[in-house]
């Protein structure tokens, strides 16, 4: 069941030098019962055309994501197709904050909204906007807190979007690749307990820190 594609192998968003060097996820599949291999394979195949965002939507809402993340080289997850099949779908996560209005508005509107802040402070639409304008936008989002922003709680906002975005990014293998996940647990499971006690399918991470301290 696993791809041979030696092209694919150890991949990881944006291409970057793997902190788990020789580590392949995809490796691990033979380990995994036939429906949960097929769910993580199917994460790799053709991204779904999408159904919930419109293409005006569709140029705020990919760089926003791709930003969120820092997703600024290929290959990239296709995150933006994740969250539309979800929305599309009405996949939540079964609630919503009071604040805000179920997810496929608040994912609307807000997509509206920092379209709108761009308009306001740079004269043209989040899609034309530079790199640092959009972060400048996005911080502006995170900053306000509690604070409204256009008639929403701000960090309603910011937990609706990163929530959605890294949900996606993490279910992707090429994300597990680069975190050094070996995936599903089922069947096989773990026998090695304890802080940096490994199993035989693990490998160490190249950066040799204590955990508290920032990662180069």
């Amino acid at each position: 069941m696993r791809p041979k594609d030696p092209a694919v192998a150890g991949l990881t968003p944006g291409g970057h030098p793997p902190r788990f060097p020789g580590f392949d996820v995809l490796a691990q599949i033979d380990h995994w019962d036939p429906v949960t291999a097929g769910v993580v394979l199917d994460r790799l195949s053709m991204p779904a055309d999408l159904r919930f965002f419109t293409l005006a939507e569709e140029a705020v809402a990919r760089p926003l994501v791709d930003a969120l993340l820092g997703q600024h080289e290929e290959p990239r997850i296709p995150v933006l197709e994740m969250i539309d099949t979800r929305l599309a779908e009405q996949q939540s996560d079964g609630w919503h904050y009071s604040e805000l209005p179920r997810d496929p508005t608040a994912w609307k509107r807000t997509v509206a909204a920092i379209d709108d802040d761009a308009h306001s402070r740079f004269g043209h639409g989040f899609a034309e906007c530079g790199a640092e304008e959009r972060t400048d936008l996005i911080q502006s989002v995170q900053d306000a807190g509690a604070q409204a922003w256009h008639d929403m709680r701000a960090d309603r906002v910011w937990s609706l979007w990163t929530r959605y975005a890294c949900t996606a990014s993490y279910s992707h293998p090429w994300a597990w690749n680069e975190i050094g996940f070996p995936g599903p647990a089922y069947p096989r499971g773990y026998k090695n307990r304890g802080i940096d006690r490994r199993e035989p399918f693990e490998v160490r991470d190249r950066y040799s820190l204590d955990p508290n301290e920032e990662t180069p």
